[in-house]
């Protein structure tokens, strides 16, 4: 497995244990619905984080959360749709980004909650 996707496996772990230290239960990891994937769907009370994880090496080229493309946005609407729909829940939906990256030799999260909205 090259080098970027272990980063990126690792940081989806992270993110999974950060989010479970917050309070939240995670219901999915690596969604998929057609050719879209939602990296992490976790509740807390009555709210569906819909979580997209960005890890990276360095912050020579930005910020994780600015690897964040509006056509990224656009599956993450859709497919979040599919999954409320199929189980037919009733919900509030948040969109949050996970943005982790390399500062030294740890790893740094930052959790951005409701880091884009969808109207």
């Amino acid at each position: 497995m090259a080098e970027h996707n272990e980063l990126g496996k690792l940081g989806e772990e992270l993110a999974v244990e950060y989010l479970q230290k917050e309070g939240y239960t995670i219901l999915e990891t690596n969604w998929t619905f057609q050719k879209a994937e939602i990296d992490i769907l976790a509740k807390k009370e009555n709210t569906l984080a819909v979580v997209e994880v960005k890890t990276r090496s360095s912050l020579e080229f930005g910020l994780p959360q600015d690897f964040v493309k509006p056509k990224k946005i656009q599956l993450l609407l859709k497919t979040v749709d599919a999954y409320v729909n199929e189980r037919d829940l009733d919900i509030e939906v948040r969109f949050d980004i996970i943005a982790i990256h390399k500062e030294g030799k740890s790893l740094v999260i930052e959790h951005l909650i409701d880091a884009f909205y969808h109207f």
